[in-house]
């Protein structure tokens, strides 16, 4: 386990590297089935305003970004990251690429999953659907290159924030196991993510299906963030009486959306220790236990 340091050095720690990762790697080469002829839409990035993140949409060329620890550092360890944006644009930043280089510092391959978006203006999607399907993609890609990224087929976790967490808690409850005669050998693959962590996630419990085999599970909130905080005690109780691992945490305030920054200027506890408590469960449940 890596010394208790503040999370803002931990940041800092792998800017050397990180600079290199973030490559865009596209789920479907030809653009999504069906939408194939929207692949070649520009994306639109709007920069951050003060105390915000920044804001990315028009996503549709659905795709992941490869953030790669040092070999040395590698647990064998992968967590595709969601962020959160109510399905309108993602929080690319303060929960996506900050927490994946987070990730990398404790020896973990992140995936940052550009997933599209159904509630933007115009949009042709369906959250239950598309968003859905870019996730369920993203596993069976990773599991696919697994030796090519330098990860454990079977400790592949997705993380999803606020509408991620949404996307995530689908993914880990509607998988399949593969269709071992596709032409396509990511389609072989399964889609069932071997953990599952939910960061304040935009999610009706009661519309929840858990079963013994949903993934181990990590939920995080803050109490005067009404919705999750409300949401994830009834999905915990629902995994416990299902017999799956889970593990919850309510802190008293840090309200909604408060991903990773680096630096944080914020004074609230949350903000610099809710990443330590997801470093420990990993360890716990052997997804990414400490290096030897």
């Amino acid at each position: 386990m890596l010394p208790r340091t503040s999370l803002a050095i931990l940041l800092l720690a792998t800017s050397a590297f990180a600079a290199k990762n973030g490559d865009s790697v596209p789920l479907w080469s030809g653009g999504a089935p069906g939408f194939e002829a929207m692949a070649g839409k520009q994306e639109l990035v709007v920069a951050a305003k003060p105390g915000d993140s920044t804001h990315l949409s028009q996503i549709h060329n659905p795709s992941l970004l490869v953030y790669l620890p040092p070999k040395d550092k590698a647990t064998g360890a992968a967590m595709i990251v969601a962020p959160g944006g109510g399905h309108r644009f993602l929080s690319i930043d303060t929960e996506g690429t900050n927490v994946a280089e987070w990730l990398n510092s404790i020896g973990v391959a992140a995936f940052v999953l550009k997933y599209r978006l159904a509630r933007e203006e115009g949009s042709p999607y369906k959250i239950d659907t598309h968003p859905y399907a870019d996730a369920q993609r993203a596993i069976r890609m990773i599991r696919t290159r697994a030796s090519e990224w330098g990860v454990n087929p079977t400790k592949v976790g997705i993380m999803g924030f606020s509408a991620g967490g949404e996307v995530a808690v689908m993914a880990s409850t509607r998988y399949d196991a593969g269709n071992t005669s596709a032409a396509d050998p990511i389609e072989r693959q399964s889609s069932r993510p071997d953990y599952q962590i939910l960061i304040y996630p935009g999610i009706r419990a009661d519309t929840v299906t858990v079963t013994k085999d949903t993934p181990p599970t990590f939920m995080l909130a803050a109490d005067n963030d009404k919705g999750p905080s409300t949401a994830i005690p009834t999905l915990y109780l629902a995994l416990k009486n299902a017999g799956v691992h889970a593990e919850l945490h309510i802190y008293n305030s840090g309200g909604h959306g408060f991903g990773l920054r680096n630096p944080d200027p914020r004074p609230n506890v949350i903000y610099s220790t809710w990443a330590l408590r997801l470093q420990d469960w990993m360890a716990d449940v052997g997804m990414s236990p400490e290096k030897k």
